[in-house]
């Protein structure tokens, strides 16, 4: 009763709304609300430096496979190898959004698997994914890779916010036990105050998208160099390292690493940000 009194108690609907039969959960509309932001911030960021529609059009879907593709295949492959990579059914359940029945069969309810969305995303993954998926965007386009790059990442803290609210709605990659007064207790998850870990990092990741803008509209001559693109990871992964040490650990595999896995991701990423800040200041 006391943690009652002095935390916040969050235990939301999973479902915002409801299209007849179909069910809209918060997740999935904070990751649709992030990719129409970031659709509008970068087609305004085209429009400015006068890169033709055309060239456009195709950026969103290219940026949509791979961030999808590489965020599932990073969760299963980094957090879950054990349940995804053992199988046929678990590589079925890797590409498609099913889960199937504790039978194994095709028969029972729904032919023996169930719709479920896809329950597990790695941010460091779907990153990778983007990054391939741009490279293969500017082999079809001809666009400078550089300004490509740095495009997409002055929009990328508005779509990282939306989706750190999605995992603060489904209560998940949740925090460590903490007496902070803004704790919350995810009544889902258990009775006990946690930092609110997905909270933090949305936070972080709408400030990001303001100092991005902002930095953008001062020195509009650095689009192109490759260093707005450094700044948005070393941003993000820096924050990322240094957050987890108040999240618990996904998995039980990583309570025996000297750092858990999303620390050990964002390292790479840290070191090609910084790499990429060097780069454009030295061709600057």
């Amino acid at each position: 009763m006391q943690y009652l009194l002095n935390y916040i108690v969050w235990n939301p609907n999973l479902e915002a709304f409801h299209l007849g039969a179909f069910s809209i959960r918060w997740y999935g509309l904070m990751w649709l609300i992030g990719f129409a932001l970031a659709y509008f911030f970068v087609k305004r960021l085209y429009k400015e430096q006068k890169i033709k529609d055309e060239l456009f059009d195709p950026l969103f879907i290219y940026c949509f496979l791979g961030i999808l593709i590489g965020a599932r295949l990073g969760h299963c492959i980094f957090y879950q190898p054990q349940d995804f990579l053992t199988s046929w059914q678990g590589i079925v359940e890797m590409i498609l959004p099913i889960r199937f029945g504790d039978d194994g069969s095709w028969l029972g309810q729904t032919f023996g698997f169930f719709i479920t969305g896809y329950a597990g995303l790695a941010s460091h993954g779907g990153t990778l994914g983007l990054m391939i998926a741009l490279w293969l965007y500017v082999r079809k386009t001809k666009l400078n890779i550089w300004t490509v790059l740095d495009n997409i990442a002055i929009a990328t803290g508005s779509m990282a916010c939306c989706i750190r609210l999605g995992n603060l709605m489904n209560s998940e990659i949740i925090g460590k036990i903490t007496d902070v007064p803004w704790a919350f207790i995810f009544e889902r998850v258990d009775a006990v105050p946690r930092h609110p870990g997905q909270l933090y990092e949305a936070i972080a990741y709408a400030i990001l998208f303001f100092i991005m803008w902002y930095l953008h509209k001062k020195m509009p001559q650095r689009i192109g160099t490759g260093w707005y693109f450094g700044f948005c990871l070393t941003y993000i992964f820096t924050f990322r390292f240094f957050i987890e040490y108040t999240k618990e650990i996904q998995e039980a595999f990583e309570a025996s690493l000297p750092l858990d896995m999303g620390q050990i991701l964002s390292i790479p990423f840290i070191i090609i940000g910084v790499w990429c800040m060097i780069k454009a200041k030295r061709k600057g």
